[in-house]
């Protein structure tokens, strides 16, 4: 009888709950819980930042690549390859390292107090839109994934100052995009797809290394494949016409050499050097200005920073690391001194966290120098207002 009871008790129970199929479910906790608002300029503060899906910075996602719908200022990417390196493998792993870096960057609400500036709470619409899609496979066909994904993201209309004219080759106003890497060698087709939306264009290079040798010196070029790679990129990108001559600076190098024939064909390349031991002579500030001078500030500039910039002890994981490097410190105050250039875009590689320490001292590094470029970049504000300072310069001149 007891069990007879007990069935007819729960028959009951679920005909009641059919008859209230209308009603909507019980929300989970209140979103004022998990999204406060912060005291001072306004910020937000997500739940914990140690927990839910890591973005750049917890910033909003989008799959970009899979919708139109969105529009951003700023972008990031992920370009997930590491089949072009020479040494240590692993920097696939790059852009998901280097968003786990980055949780905590706006823990306090993510104010810049050395450029004075919130890139998290400002003008400009700033997303993470994933990772292009790259094969592991094929190096020449995930060349060709990572420049028309690049570009895919690059050529639309930003979310502010769509419709006002811009730097780029057909007068638009376009987003800044801000690559994950990946190894070096993404940055021929970055390059590639910067030349489609700008014309060859000037590039500031942090690195150990120079990146320019001639593929017969690099690896030996047994093939017309294996003579693009991460050493090799910017001889392929000078032969192509992609970068503009006589404005393009390398800071940070300290690599051994095949010879001294190797710095003459960097600067038939294009390249001035800063080298790493500089900094004990000139300082921050003599290399700052170095940058500077070198580039000027008119044009649209690019900037790749290879996380070896860094000494082993500040960023042990990375593919080919070369010890008598700058210290994270170093490298911020360098990348904060480049405010007042005209950076369109701007990749960070060579990321493998699988040779990081468990303190995650390289991820966080190249989270933190993202941090300063990403502000840097809302700083100078939407890419419209390069064009308008030209003119305003330009009358400034009739009128005298």
């Amino acid at each position: 009888m007891k069990y007879f009871a007990a069935a007819a008790t729960l028959v009951a129970a679920v005909t009641a709950h059919g008859d209230h199929a209308d009603q909507e479910p019980i929300e989970g906790p209140h979103k004022s819980l998990w999204y406060n608002t912060l005291p001072g300029d306004g910020g937000t503060q997500a739940d914990s930042i140690f927990s839910g899906i890591s973005t750049f910075g917890r910033i909003d996602y989008s799959p970009c690549l899979a919708t139109e719908d969105v529009k951003y200022d700023i972008a990031f990417i992920g370009a997930p390859f590491d089949t072009g390196t020479s040494y240590r493998p692993g920097a696939r792993f790059g852009p998901s390292g280097i968003r786990q870096g980055s949780r905590r960057l706006n823990l306090y609400g993510g104010y810049n107090v050395p450029l004075a500036a919130n890139p998290f709470n400002s003008w400009a619409k700033v997303i993470d839109c994933g990772d292009i899609p790259v094969t592991s496979y094929d190096n020449a066909w995930a060349i060709q994934q990572i420049e028309e994904g690049h570009n895919s993201i690059l050529m639309r209309e930003p979310a502010t100052h769509a419709k006002e004219k811009g730097p780029s080759l057909k007068g638009k106003t376009l987003p800044r995009v801000i690559t994950l890497g990946g190894d070096h060698t993404i940055t021929l087709p970055l390059l590639r797809s910067m030349n489609r939306a700008y014309g060859p264009i000037t590039v500031i290079h942090f690195d150990s290394h120079l990146d320019t040798w001639k593929p017969k010196v690099f690896g030996g070029a047994p093939s017309k494949q294996a003579a693009i790679n991460h050493g090799t990129y910017f001889f392929h990108a000078a032969h192509e016409g992609l970068l503009r001559n006589d404005t393009n600076i390398h800071a940070g190098i300290r690599t051994t050499l095949s010879g001294l024939s190797d710095y003459a064909n960097d600067g038939y390349v294009g390249f001035e050097i800063v080298e790493a031991r500089e900094i004990d002579t000139i300082g921050t500030a003599g290399i700052i200005k170095k940058i500077h001078d070198r580039v000027g500030h008119k044009n649209p500039v690019y900037l790749s920073i290879d996380i070896d910039t860094l000494d082993p002890a500040f960023a042990p994981a990375t593919g080919t690391p070369e010890t008598g490097g700058w210290s994270t410190r170093e490298l911020r105050t360098i990348i904060r001194g480049l405010e007042g250039i005209n950076l369109v875009a701007c990749d960070l590689v060579e990321v493998a966290p699988a040779y990081d320490t468990n303190a995650e001292l390289t991820t966080m590094a190249a989270a933190d120098t993202l941090f300063e470029v990403m502000t840097l970049m809302v700083k100078k504000g939407p890419l419209s207002e390069m064009v308008s300072s030209e003119v305003e310069e330009i009358e400034e001149k009739m009128e005298i």
